[in-house]
């Protein structure tokens, strides 16, 4: 009898050992999943959740792997710029109607004001990162102009009852000084090669080609020399970096001493009842615009997304600050839906 028990219970002690393996395989594979499961979710909270949260970061590191985000996805790094390319590949042929229909138009205000903040003289020469489009580099060359035209006639105003030969051919000495003096001309840099193909269709159906140059460049490393611009702009475009500090740098880095550095980028409400309506509108709308307009959801959602990562009105004035730049101040425009940063190289 004994020997046939030790049978029986040696086989019941491996069927459970077996059992048991195979439930700590199960677990062991289980554990990693829901470990990034609840980092997605942000519910690792307590202090060993956040040695656990260290330990992946330094593996991370030591893996040569940083991620960032992609809208509300992290993503190693390598990744994003690809991703953020493939986005306004995308949308580029829409972009304008898209700006429109987001804003009700609302966004050619925000620019005009960018002009009126920038006040840019006759001979300025402006460097427009991310310019897509072109629209900022337009109205820059209007303003510019306009600004000719003034002085202009400023200088035939204060003529004393002038003959009409006198008018003229003062008039015609101003234009030719005016043509002596350094031209103004706006470079549109931008990453994306289709948006820049689309800006220039543009240009050539409003005719504005003088002045006006386009180059396919990143923003963390401008194909431009030192000291080289007097104006700086990146308008609804820095968001989308994935090294915005560095991007600030080479702003710094291409102004000339008593250059200026002006962002225009969508920020935080300070209304706290307009912030809900403005969330609402954002999360609930702009996809669907963008998938009736443009046949694409998810590079609004991404769009919309991208607003909610990027710092606040204070946190990007102090990395303007921290890359170089004085007297930064910003404004807010639309109870801060969008504000404009300003800052100058001294």
């Amino acid at each position: 009898m004994l020997p046939s028990r030790r049978k029986v219970v040696t086989v019941t002690f491996i069927q459970s050992s077996g059992n048991m393996a195979a439930s700590v395989r199960l677990l062991v594979r289980r554990v990693p999943r829901t470990h990034r499961n609840l980092i997605s979710t942000g519910r690792l909270n307590t202090s060993s959740d956040s040695e656990s949260l260290s330990g992946c970061r330094m593996f991370s590191h030591a893996a040569g792997e940083k991620s960032t985000h992609f809208g509300f996805e992290t993503v190693p790094e390598a990744e994003k710029a690809k991703k953020v390319y493939q986005v306004f590949e995308s949308v580029a042929h829409n972009y304008d109607v898209m700006n429109d229909a987001m804003s009700l138009g609302v966004h050619r205000l925000w620019k005009d004001t960018l002009l009126h903040v920038m006040h840019p003289q006759p001979g300025a020469k402006l460097l427009d990162v991310a310019g897509g489009t072109g629209d900022i580099s337009f109205r820059f060359l209007d303003y510019v102009r306009s600004q000719q035209g003034r002085q202009r006639r400023q200088v035939v105003r204060s003529m004393q009852t002038p003959s009409w030969q006198e008018i003229s051919e003062k008039y015609s000495s101003a234009a030719e000084e005016g043509e002596e003096q350094r031209e103004s001309c706006a470079v549109v840099c931008d990453i994306n090669k289709e948006m820049l193909k689309v800006g220039k269709q543009k240009a050539e159906s409003m005719g504005l080609t003088a002045g006006l140059s386009w180059v396919t460049g990143d923003a963390e490393e401008l194909p431009f020399a030192d000291d080289h611009f007097d104006v700086y702009s990146v308008a609804f475009g820095i968001r989308n970096v994935t090294h915005i500090d560095q991007a600030l740098q080479e702003a710094w880095r291409v102004l000339k001493p008593g250059g200026r550095f002006l962002c225009l980028e969508f920020s935080k409400v300070t209304n706290p009842v307009l912030a809900r309506l403005y969330d609402a509108y954002s999360f609930q709308m702009i996809p669907v615009l963008g998938e009736v307009i443009a046949g694409d959801w998810k590079s609004y959602q991404y769009l919309v997304e991208s607003i909610r990562k990027f710092p606040n009105q204070e946190e990007f004035k102090g990395m303007i600050e921290e890359a170089g730049f004085y007297r930064v101040k910003y404004h807010n425009l639309t109870a801060g839906v969008v504000a404009i940063h300003s800052g100058f190289k001294l």
